[in-house]
């Protein structure tokens, strides 16, 4: 017996202040999301994570793509989308469902997620999870920072300097 892939619908939303947003969900949920990232690196992103050829499709992806415009246009705090976390590792998914109930506007460190999941000595691979981090922005990777208050890396198009774009923009006093 053959086991399909899932189909898997791609949207965007062109215009942020950060770039264009890509992202991708099957029926299980939101499984890719790019930031001001390039297409080729999305696409085969969806591929390796699914295994399936995305279909763009405005109307099986309007939701996510008002709730993003929303964002950054500061009339949504909390998304509401459905994430498929089978795409990920046990333990990415733990680190990262830990980073996904953090509030908007506030922060965590590594180590404090390492404890909140239960893994005190997992610092550096909270990091690698975060690092990782297929759906930024909706899993709010931004708001994970260094034990020393300072921002250390973020993978998504325009590195450190989009994190610290995103954190202002919910108004992180960290900044």
């Amino acid at each position: 017996m053959t086991i399909l892939p899932p189909n898997v619908y791609q949207g965007i939303v062109e215009d942020t202040p950060i770039g264009p947003v890509r992202f991708a969900l099957s029926s299980a949920g939101l499984v890719v999301l790019s930031l001001g990232g390039d297409e080729p690196r999305f696409l085969a992103d969806i591929k390796r994570l699914t295994k399936a050829e995305p279909v763009y499709s405005e109307e099986k992806t309007k939701d996510v793509a008002q709730q993003i415009e929303a964002y950054f246009n500061g009339e949504l705090t909390i998304f509401d989308v459905k994430i498929d976390w089978s795409i990920m590792s046990v333990f990415q998914a733990k680190a990262l469902k830990a980073v996904f109930s953090i509030p908007y506007g506030r922060y965590l460190t590594y180590k404090e997620i390492a404890h909140e999941i239960g893994q005190p000595k997992a610092v550096r691979a909270v990091g690698r999870a975060n690092a990782t981090n297929p759906i930024p922005l909706i899993i709010p990777c931004h708001r994970v920072v260094g034990s020393d208050g300072k921002l250390h890396g973020y993978s998504a198009a325009g590195g450190i300097e989009t994190k610290a774009w995103l954190l202002r923009h919910e108004g992180s006093w960290l900044l």
